[in-house]
């Protein structure tokens, strides 16, 4: 599989977009006015303790107070670790990692965090009192971000954890005799109170310089934030993550990325001064694009994008998905569509379930769906053809640097998953709810508005007070009383006894109106809006 990277650097904005066999599977971007908070370190007060939660929330200078939980407090390890926590992953929020707080481990990685006991957190922490924290997860609509105790700091090669003085390898790393080379070099140059550290998987044949340079470079980062931290006062930022494109080239840009291409020549030169340094065998794959198209036009990435917001999306055999998302979960709906197949039904339902299965997988990566997803396939008789579904899921999102956690598939045909969430989704993050039918992504149909405007008309006439009254509505409306409806004014003006004229105005809701009392300049507006 060929995977790019592709950079657009624009004055007001940065993106960054992942491309694998030439199609679109992650975006990010960065705008000056969104700054985003994982991996920052903070140092908060304790505003409240919830014994019933088991959790505390700290103020660390946002607009919510963080959520801290009684696991955060306590450290998470295991022989094989990820790439590190979540806050270690690339700025957007997402990354493999231990950051799937309360969801339980694959199977074979040892006991779930929620299988585990901790100490009460009303014994550990106190209400006021100040604490190091770190951003795991980016606020998500009302919540507050999520931090924890256990602070690391990621490099290009190692995250260092200064509270503890485990070893872990990436899991990513599968030659045994390259992990424990790794194990042990670690242990022979970490001394006493130096801190753990977890080898990433571009870590794999480090070098002994190599590493002891990252981590002097770490602990030296890690000093600094701990000397700032003692001249501050809570709440305030200590130590800041490195942003989209830095944090990029850190965390992604390895020798499994084929081409990272990049409009910018001040990007181009500080991507090729830092690979330099870090892993110059990377260089030859840095591109400076010089192409008069827009970049993102260039690689067909613009039109990716544009779709990445339709509900509908296609399939290549004809088929569709529908993508809904909720508060509590997202459902998504395979149909065939327009695919008929040839002769065999079972094999149509299978061929678009596969189909699928595949533009499933990409969609949760691009729009960064995540908590619970409910997919609806179309019913397989076969128990063998469900079960090719379910593995192929699964192996699709082992692509995915989101954690993730896939149940077979029931008697219903439903399958349902769950994804690791660090940040809002693509959706949340460039969208905002529609005014007009405040997020329900439906309004009310032409007809429903003018019976409301009928009732409306009756509560007036009922007062008793007005002889004559204008009706302003959204020109859609006035067309549909002018056109499927002119029976309707003449049959209002003589049973109610007003004189009743209609006008249209755009700047009203679609499903707005507003009746105005006669003479046009009186005093007595009546407005009737939908609740």
């Amino acid at each position: 599989m060929r995977r790019e990277i592709v950079v657009n650097a624009a004055s007001r904005e940065k993106r960054v977009a992942i491309v694998e066999d030439r199609k679109l599977v992650e975006l990010m971007h960065e705008r000056p006015d969104e700054r985003r908070i994982v991996g920052d370190i903070y140092l908060g007060v304790v505003e409240a303790i919830v014994p019933g939660l088991q959790a505390a929330f700290v103020d660390i200078g946002g607009e919510k107070s963080a959520f801290l939980h009684a696991s955060d407090l306590q450290p998470d390890l295991d022989d094989d670790d990820d790439e590190g926590n979540g806050k270690n992953a690339t700025p957007g929020g997402r990354g493999r990692g231990r950051s799937g707080r309360g969801r339980a481990r694959p199977s074979g990685r040892g006991r779930s965090r929620r299988d585990r006991t901790y100490p009460p957190i009303q014994d550990v922490i106190s209400k006021g009192e100040q604490l190091l924290v770190q951003v795991t997860k980016e606020p998500i609509g009302t919540k507050g971000a999520r931090v924890t105790t256990q602070v690391s700091l990621p490099g290009r090669f190692l995250v260092y954890m200064p509270s503890s003085d485990h070893v872990g390898i990436s899991r990513k790393i599968d030659d045994r005799e390259e992990r424990a080379r790794l194990r042990k070099m670690a242990r022979e140059i970490l001394k006493e109170g130096d801190g753990g550290v977890i080898i990433r998987t571009v870590g794999e044949e480090l070098t002994k310089k190599t590493f002891e340079g990252e981590l002097t470079s770490l602990k030296k980062s890690w000093d600094k934030a701990g000397r700032r931290a003692q001249g501050m006062k809570a709440p305030a930022l200590v130590y800041q993550d490195a942003r989209l494109t830095s944090g990029m080239i850190r965390d992604l840009f390895n020798d499994r990325i084929d081409l990272l291409t990049v409009d910018s020549a001040d990007l181009h030169h500080e991507i090729k001064s830092y690979l330099g340094q870090v892993d110059p065998e990377l260089l030859d794959r840095v591109k400076l694009y010089s192409g008069q198209a827009p970049i993102f036009d260039e690689f067909g990435i613009e039109e990716e994008i544009r779709r990445a917001f339709r509900r509908k999306v296609d399939l290549p055999s004809g088929g569709h998905i529908v993508i809904e998302q909720t508060e509590a979960l997202v459902s998504i709906d395979v149909n065939t569509g327009r695919y008929t197949g040839k002769k065999d039904p079972s094999k149509t339902i299978f061929k678009t379930n596969s189909d699928a299965a595949v533009e499933i997988a990409r969609q949760l990566r691009l729009r960064d769906v995540g908590g619970i997803i409910v997919i609806d396939f179309i019913d397989m008789d076969d128990e063998d053809s469900r079960q090719k579904i379910y593995h192929q899921m699964k192996t699709l999102l082992g692509r995915d640097r989101a954690r993730s956690k896939v149940f077979a598939i029931s008697e219903l045909g439903l399958l349902q998953l769950s994804r690791q969430r660090m940040s809002p989704s693509l959706h949340q993050r460039m969208m905002e709810p529609c005014p007009y039918c405040e997020g329900t992504g439906r309004i009310l149909a032409p007809e429903t508005v003018v019976r409301r405007v009928e009732r409306a008309l009756h509560r007036v006439s009922t007062a008793g007070k007005e002889r004559g009254l204008t009706l302003l509505t959204h020109p859609v409306i006035a067309l549909h009383l002018l056109e499927k409806e002119r029976e309707f004014l003449d049959g209002q003006r003589r049973h109610l006894g007003i004189a009743l004229e209609v006008r249209d105005n755009p700047l009203l809701g679609l499903d707005e109106f507003r009746l105005l009392a006669h003479p046009a300049d009186a005093d007595v507006t009546h407005k009737y809006v939908l609740s």
